[in-house]
């Protein structure tokens, strides 16, 4: 069975932003919820233009998990707006608001209308690793050979 963690959410600004739906799985098997963005206004974002959307919401996940922030793959293909850091990491020790950093990479000005799904928030498990100071690497096959050295 696989774990299926609890993550608290808490709208920050409740009165304002009550009309936010906050993150969901939008069909049965999505592997994502898609977040949506809790601007006052509309936003546009001119090609090349980054800026950080915000969501109204905060969350807790519990220790051992990630949130990684994803692209919505309609708006990246047919705008070409993206997350900027994709995938954005969300640590399970933060608790501020989360916001998305959205760029246009398209050729048009795309304009994010308010309660509009922006991206989507896929959880995982992460686990910690412990570092190791060697003086020599163990020898592989590849060893050092990098781009392009498995072929096309």
């Amino acid at each position: 069975m696989i774990p299926q963690p609890v993550i608290a959410f808490k709208r920050l600004r409740p009165q304002r932003d009550g009309d936010i739906p906050l993150p969901r799985y939008m069909t049965p098997q999505a592997a994502g919820m898609d977040i949506c963005a809790a601007m006052d206004e509309p936003l546009t974002l001119a090609p090349g233009r980054i800026a950080l959307v915000p969501t109204g919401f905060a969350m807790a996940l519990p220790a051992g998990y990630e949130a990684q922030v994803r692209p919505r793959s309609g708006l990246a293909i047919r705008h070409g707006v993206t997350v900027v850091n994709a995938p954005g990491t969300i640590d399970s020790d933060y608790r501020g608001e989360v916001q998305v950093g959205l760029i246009n990479l398209g050729m048009e000005p795309y304009t994010i209308q308010r309660g509009e799904r922006i991206a989507q928030m896929v959880i995982q498990q992460v686990c910690q690793a412990r570092v190791e100071i060697v003086e020599v690497l163990d020898e592989t096959e590849r060893n050092s050979d990098g781009f392009g050295s498995t072929g096309k």
